[in-house]
């Protein structure tokens, strides 16, 4: 059996320190960037940062570790990473237009908690994001609850697989929000600063709109989609109503000459039909998903003992999010609408995604509330270096590439049949296969329980492939697809 250390399993144990100790102590590398960027899908890059890393170095850095269980085994760690040229002065550029915008890369903080003010913003700008959808600014007298965050954990982490909010707009006034933007432009000026708005009425959205665009931003976002507003007639409330979208888009299509940007809520069956209500209205581009209705119980998150219902976000919420981006892709009505995608993304892989489906940037929120702004370099390498290897120099090239792979189940091939592969070199024996595959599957592996090895039955595989997902080693792969008997 090979029990070489499982460098994802072992990096996702790290706390992310701030200022790292392990970092401060060693000399000659940087282990904490190593270690952050495997936790990112940056694996193949990670010896760049602890190259000249000695023994005694890996080892000062393990001992001032400050995991609260036990250390990182960072010298072991270090020495499993395997070794691949980083050619980083080759990579291609990330820059990409968006409504005629030119942006340097398509990464945007998402309209939220991350960009409240202007010295975030400018952090985040100094970090390399290319640019945000600021906090939705509205002309009614916000107050918050506290606490207003809940999360559901990864257990042994800590991270947040899914997180839920209660937030709902900016707090500054008006005035004050348009000042930070405008001054932010002047500041940044090649950088991308969107306003995201939110009205209540035909005139409040004119109002914002027009006091936007003299504060010199690129574009307006319209909220459609807030989960959690107190006020009727905000938010979701208007998202879930083609007709108020239509006309609210229109009211604000007439009054400005810059692009705008309506933001779909997920809390409806079929987005493309306020979505076809924007378009219909002269959207210049299509912004999806704001968060996804939820409840979570845990006393701690309560209000004064009390609960609702809210936003919820991170990674979990992904492949819905993915989903109502193909919906909106796929509608030949709407061909011309650019898209920009939101929901769960914290690697370079979940945004490469959401672009193979047709964005042409993405926003980010809950990872960034979790990992601070430092992860725009793993975003930025990741994808640069993916872009590296398939030898594209255009981002724009990968936008909706996928999209001709998406069918109808009734066109998938029914005919044919993959086998899933034991690497016995690989396996644990620790059955979860078995497990799995006798229990929620078709009765279609042996274990052989003083060996430890599981072997599957080809007469009873359906290729359903569960033991595959459920493998903790990566040992179950695939055969080759075959005619079905």
């Amino acid at each position: 059996m090979n029990r070489q250390m499982h460098l994802e399993e072992e990096a996702a144990r790290c706390l992310l320190c701030a200022n790292a100790p392990c970092s401060q102590v060693c000399k000659n590398g940087d282990p904490a960037r190593a270690i952050r960027a495997i936790r990112f899908g940056n694996l193949k890059v990670a010896r760049q940062w602890v190259e000249a890393c000695t023994d005694e170095d890996l080892e000062a850095a393990e001992q001032v570790c400050i995991h609260y269980d036990r250390p990182i085994r960072i010298k072991e760690l270090v020495h499993s990473l395997p070794v691949v040229n980083v050619t980083k002065d080759n990579y291609p550029s990330l820059a990409i237009d968006f409504c005629g915008i030119h942006c340097e890369n398509p990464f945007f903080l998402a309209s939220s908690a991350v960009c409240t003010n202007y010295e975030m913003v400018a952090r985040a700008f100094d970090a390399g994001w290319a640019g945000v959808f600021y906090k939705t600014i509205c002309l009614q007298d916000i107050k918050e609850v506290s606490p207003r965050f809940d999360a559901v954990h990864c257990e042994g982490t800590g991270d947040f697989y899914g997180f839920r909010n209660m937030e709902q707009l900016s707090e500054n006034p008006a005035r004050v929000d348009f000042d930070i933007l405008k001054t932010l432009k002047q500041n940044y000026p090649s950088k991308v600063v969107v306003a995201s708005i939110m009205g209540q009425t035909e005139r409040q959205w004119i109002i914002l709109a027009k006091m936007a665009e003299r504060a010199g931003v690129d574009a307006i976002e319209l909220n459609f989609s807030c989960p959690q507003m107190r006020l009727a007639g905000m938010g979701s409330d208007v998202g879930q109503n083609p007709e108020l979208v239509t006309f609210f888009t229109a009211y604000v299509k007439r009054n400005v000459s810059i692009p705008v940007i309506p933001k779909m809520t997920p809390n409806i069956t079929h987005m493309s039909q306020p979505a076809l209500g924007a378009y219909f209205a002269g959207a210049d581009a299509i912004s999806a998903i704001n968060t996804i209705k939820s409840v979570t119980m845990d006393n701690r998150a309560s209000v004064s003992e009390k609960k609702t219902v809210s936003g919820y976000s991170g990674r979990a919420v992904k492949p819905i999010a993915l989903r109502f981006i193909l919906e909106l892709a796929k509608n030949p009505v709407m061909k011309n609408v650019q898209l920009s995608g939101i929901g769960g993304i914290e690697t370079w892989r979940d945004a490469l995604e959401f672009i193979q489906l047709g964005c042409r940037n993405v926003q980010v929120c809950t990872a960034v509330m979790q990992y601070g702004y430092r992860i725009i370099d793993d975003l930025m390498i990741g994808l640069q270096s993916y872009m590296q290897e398939r030898g594209i120099s255009d981002l724009s090239h990968l936008v909706g590439e996928e999209l001709p792979h998406f069918v109808t189940p009734t066109n998938l091939d029914r005919k044919t049949i993959v086998y899933p592969k034991i690497d016995q070199n690989r396996c644990m024996g620790c059955g979860r296969c078995y497990t799995s595959c006798q229990d929620g599957g078709h009765q279609a592996i042996t274990f052989d329980m003083e060996k430890r090895q599981p072997r599957i039955v080809g007469s009873r595989c359906v290729g359903c492939h569960l033991c595959r997902l459920v493998c903790p080693s990566g040992a179950i792969g695939m055969a080759k697809r075959i005619d079905k008997k």
